[in-house]
């Protein structure tokens, strides 16, 4: 399933392609898909297809296209502080975007058929974490993942703002669905082979919307052959945050208003170098007319005898312009963690700096 865009070289060519073919809308998603690559999430054998938009099975471990869960996401409606739940939540990775937007106030949880991808996908985030410089860009809602079939949760859970299913969802089990959602909230599933949103307008009123074909497995069913009895699943508690975390967050989200302040001083209106606007170049152009007529066509070029010449001049003007524009060929920079960087410089003992990054390796 997928292939709706081209292939990528990387994960910022992936997602240029997913919004020029309008699958991510918005700047939220755009920003939260550029923040994690996708290659990450793949076992190092695979990663030459990561870019593609077309899914992923490997054993246990799943990815849906891109395009899919670009639909997903913008489907979702996603805001910081709601409480989401990722039903089939698979390796992380389309927790850990939602988790980007949500922020630290938000709750994020999943729930995974199979202990294996449960591990994998905590290797992962685990690894997003300590590694990824884009992780100092967010305030992050860290997943929790617990074990379990997702039709056998617990009646006395919690209800959310934003509910997604990864695996398709049988007619019978809809109003079990529905029943996971606050009033105002949003379900994104596939459903009947279409990827449906419902939006619960009230107590019992429900708004549907189908937003593409799909193709994805069905549900697994809950097996009770051995004992007889369901093993419900219970969602972890929605925890509220140490008082050590919340300074945490306050402090880095200090230092990174200061040093937004720092570059808008530095810069002007934030822009190191302004634009360049190029003088509009009026080539003339050989125009051929051809005329219909009954069933003889009548083929006449109109030219200019000048037009060769001049033709010639704005292509060498052209060739010389890109050439006093054309970058070196040194490689660029690479980006500096500014945040990182101001925390390193701070005079803190080295414990509560590393405390500060989240204990990052890079």
């Amino acid at each position: 399933m997928g292939g709706a865009v081209s292939a990528g070289e990387d994960n910022d060519e992936l997602i240029d392609n997913l919004k020029e073919a309008q699958y991510i809308r918005t700047e939220l998603v755009e920003q939260a898909f550029r923040a994690i690559d996708r290659a990450d999430y793949y076992l190092e054998e695979f990663k030459d297809n990561a870019y593609k938009d077309l899914a992923w099975k490997h054993g246990n471990i799943h990815l849906s296209a891109p395009c899919i869960y670009s639909e997903v996401m913008e489907a979702l409606d996603l805001q910081p502080g709601l409480s989401f739940l990722n039903l089939g939540s698979g390796t992380g990775y389309l927790s850990s975007m939602v988790g980007l937007i949500l922020g630290p106030f938000g709750v994020n949880h999943g729930v995974e058929l199979h202990s294996d991808v449960i591990e994998y996908a905590k290797q992962k985030l685990d690894f997003f974490i300590k590694t990824s410089d884009s992780f100092d860009k967010f305030e992050f809602c860290e997943p929790s993942f617990v074990t379990g079939n997702c039709l056998e949760i617990s009646p006395d859970c919690t209800q959310y703002d934003r509910v997604y299913c990864g695996a398709g969802v049988q007619k019978e089990h809809e109003d079990y669905m529905k029943n996971l959602l606050k009033v105002g909230g949003i379900l994104v599933m596939p459903l009947e082979e279409k990827l449906t949103k419902i939006t619960r307008t009230g107590p019992s009123a429900w708004e549907t919307k189908k937003i593409l074909a799909v193709s994805f497995a069905p549900l697994i069913q809950p097996n009770h052959a051995d004992s007889g009895k369901s093993r419900l699943v219970h969602l972890p508690p929605v925890a509220v945050r140490s008082l050590q975390d919340l300074a945490r967050i306050a402090i880095r989200g200090t230092i990174k208003k200061i040093i937004h302040e720092e570059t808008m001083s530095k810069n002007g209106n934030g822009l190191k170098n302004p634009p360049r606007f190029k003088r509009r170049r009026v080539r003339r152009r050989r125009m051929e007319t051809i005329v219909f007529l009954d069933k003889e066509v009548f083929a006449s070029r109109i030219s200019n005898p000048s037009d060769d010449n001049n033709n010639s001049e704005d292509i060498e003007d052209e060739r010389r312009e890109e050439e006093e524009t054309k970058p070196s060929e040194l490689k660029p920079d690479p980006p500096v963690n500014f945040l990182r960087e101001k925390v390193l410089s701070l005079p803190l003992p080295d414990p509560l700096k590393y405390y500060l990054l989240y204990y990052r390796e890079k």
